[in-house]
């Protein structure tokens, strides 16, 4: 069965091809049996049809003019840096508690229940903290939140700009995300005067929009690179940890500090076809999908205060169930249709219709996604995060290895997980050309955001990797 399902999925991806064989087998055939008499004939009929051939090219160019200013642009990735912070920002699971005693914020019950949920997270003990939170007392003022963010941006904007050689001032688009730390002038504003960007650049700060904002902010990039031709767009994904500690005892609302942790990311996005033969990647899809309609859903992730008055955000008890719908939701609405070949598509959506039109009791059809995605990106949210998506994506423990290795070294960095991930797969030398990707985000609100990117070549990873130093020791079997 495993390779007649193997060869039903080659048919069908395949089909068109496979129908033009015979076609142009017919046109060789007839074509090497012409001889100079009937050459000769058919110089004669398209003399004698000359209006005829002249309105039919003209028609053809004509058609292919408009389909080729119409078509949509192509998008390249040309390259890609996540940030690594220093050592001295490594935090082991006893420093965590040592310092939270420390502070005095939490009574002992809360300082319990944030060991064992250090120890269920799926962290390892390098992850990092910022260092205005490692001192003593910590420095949660907008000054060290402006201190962090500046290093984890430029440190992952430089390391961009060296590995591409790419003048900042070429810069046409530029889009930063960090959902918390929104302080003004913005994040872009701050990059934009850093490396003197150009006047006419077209800036974007996006707030507020959780761990899969880095997503959107790409499918943001994407509709700006159709408009503005021959340029280049940065897209920047960060979370900003020094001033979104909670420091309060509310159970729900201090998981946050034992999952998130210091990262960030910046992607270089091209339109130029120049780029295509030194790009790494090429966009082909991204499928945004919003279930905020849900009163669940929106809460279920809520920045709120708790009865002391101390900010946080509460995450809910039916966060993974509310994550599973979402993923059916971009799943079913929009990915299928895009990437799976027609008889899943069939077989996807019948069973799918019989359970909501008819209630019939039937097993959900789950989509053979190992056939059309050769690489998984799944957001680093946390190991029953990582666990969720496995399940139900009925993937094998190597579909989601770079997941669990980027959330045991460097924690949850909210929207730029994925570029940790994809950097450990390149890493490990698995992307070869023509491999699919699929990077999927889930954030708050509540969305799940699904980017696909085609490897254009057998891809290296690129100088000053955040695994350059480490990937040796991946995966670890206690990890796995």
């Amino acid at each position: 069965m495993k390779y007649v399902k193997l060869a039903s999925h080659f048919l069908t991806a395949n089909l068109l091809k496979l129908l033009l064989i015979p076609v142009i087998a017919v046109i060789v055939i007839e074509a090497s049996q012409m001889n100079l008499d009937h050459i000769h004939q058919l110089r004669l009929q398209l003399h004698y049809n000359l209006v005829s051939v002249i309105t039919s090219s003209a028609i053809l160019v004509l058609a292919s003019t408009i389909y080729i200013m119409t078509r949509p642009r192509s998008v390249y990735l040309v390259d890609y840096s996540c940030y690594k912070p220093p050592n001295n920002w490594k935090v082991k699971y006893q420093k965590f508690i040592n310092h939270s005693r420390l502070i005095g914020a939490f009574d002992e019950s809360s300082l319990e229940f944030q060991h064992m949920i250090l120890k269920r997270s799926g962290l390892g003990q390098e992850t990092y903290l910022p260092e205005a939170m490692l001192s003593i007392p910590r420095r949660l003022s907008m000054a060290a939140a402006r201190e962090e963010a500046e290093q984890v941006i430029f440190g992952a904007l430089d390391n961009l700009f060296a590995n591409t050689n790419v003048n900042p001032k070429d810069i046409g688009i530029l889009v930063m995300n960090s959902s918390l730390f929104t302080p003004t002038p913005s994040l872009s504003s701050m990059i934009v005067n850093k490396y003197k960007l150009r006047v006419s650049i077209k800036s974007y700060n996006l707030g507020g929009m959780g761990c899969s904002a880095g997503v959107i902010a790409v499918d943001l990039a994407k509709h700006l690179l159709q408009v503005q031709k021959n340029t280049y767009a940065v897209v920047v994904s960060t979370e900003n940890v020094t001033q979104n500690w909670y420091l309060g005892n509310k159970k729900s609302m201090l998981v946050q500090n034992c999952l998130f942790r210091v990262g960030g990311s910046a992607v270089l996005l091209s339109n130029k076809l120049s780029d295509r033969c030194r790009a790494k990647y090429k966009l082909v899809h991204i499928v945004r999908t919003h279930i905020g309609s849900n009163d669940k859903a929106y809460r279920c992730a809520y920045q709120e205060e708790d009865d002391a008055s101390k900010p946080g955000i509460s995450l809910s008890k039916e966060l993974m169930a509310i994550a599973g719908v979402a993923l059916k939701t971009n799943i079913t609405a929009l990915l299928c249709p895009l990437v799976l070949p027609i008889n899943d598509q069939l077989l996807f959506f019948a069973t799918f219709l019989a359970e909501k039109l008819f209630n019939a009791k039937v097993k959900p059809y789950i989509p053979n996604f190992k056939l059309v995605f050769d690489h998984f990106c799944i957001h680093a949210g946390g190991r029953s995060v990582i666990n969720e998506l496995e399940k139900n994506l009925q993937l094998l423990p190597v579909h989601v290895e770079a997941s669990r290795m980027t959330l045991h070294r460097f924690g949850n960095t909210s929207s730029s997980s994925i570029w940790y991930e994809l950097a450990y797969t390149e890493a490990k030398g698995r992307i070869q050309k023509g491999n699919r990707v699929w990077q999927i985000a889930l954030g708050s609100g509540f969305k799940c955001n699904s980017v696909v990117w085609e490897a254009l070549q057998k891809v290296k990873p690129s100088p000053n990797s955040p695994w350059e130093d480490c990937i040796d020791w991946y995966p670890m079997q206690t990890v796995l």
